[in-house]
């Protein structure tokens, strides 16, 4: 036996705001309310069926410094560039977190700040 990764908890003031940005950026849509939060997840999709949830968790307690755990998507269907442009009409922000410039990889921030990075390969579509 072992164990899955079945949900991703992401602390903010705002799951709302949050839901439209993330739920946009992966394709997920809102699948569980709870009084303190919002679960994303694939369209039809049940707890431990498919790729992990992110639960968006309300919170009041501001973020400090770098996440020690981040988010990694990948373009599915289309380039990097393109990807980013996409990212960045949803409301997606730069990052700097020490990169050289010399990555492969963009660095970005959610609407609250949280940072997430864009890869290159492309996954094909969902």
């Amino acid at each position: 036996m072992a164990c899955r990764i079945t949900g991703l908890v992401l602390d903010c003031r705002d799951p709302d705001r949050l839901a439209e940005f993330w739920c946009a950026v992966l394709g997920y849509e809102v699948i569980g309310h709870e009084p303190d939060g919002l679960e994303l997840g694939v369209p039809g999709s049940r707890l431990g069926d498919g790729p992990p949830t992110l639960v968006l968790a309300q919170s009041e307690d501001p973020r400090r410094g770098k996440l020690p755990l981040h988010i990694d998507v990948n373009p599915a269907g289309s380039d990097q560039e393109a990807e980013l442009a996409r990212l960045t009409a949803l409301g997606a922000r730069p990052a700097d977190v020490g990169q050289t410039g010399e990555e492969s990889w963009v660095v970005l921030q959610d609407p609250e700040g949280n940072e997430f990075c864009l890869l290159r390969k492309d996954i094909g579509a969902a």
